[in-house]
């Protein structure tokens, strides 16, 4: 199964994204996304190193409230 991590936007450099989540940073590709118009504070879903959608801010919410369930679970 893959997953897409929801992550926030908090920096850009060309086709790089400096995004965290949960406290944690890592560099992502926005390659694939280059025909949307991304801005800091945007929230992205990121797969394998690479943005693949742009999602809103209730969206990354939602997921991490699922992701955290899942993670809890007996």
């Amino acid at each position: 199964m893959c997953l897409g991590i929801p992550m926030q936007i908090i920096d850009i450099d060309g086709f790089v994204a400096r995004c965290e989540a949960k406290g944690v940073e890592r560099d992502v590709n926005l390659f694939m996304m280059q025909e949307e118009k991304l801005a800091v504070d945007d929230f992205v879903v990121v797969h394998v190193g690479y943005a693949i959608q742009k999602i809103t801010q209730a969206e990354a919410q939602t997921a991490w409230e699922l992701y955290d369930q899942m993670l809890t679970a007996d």
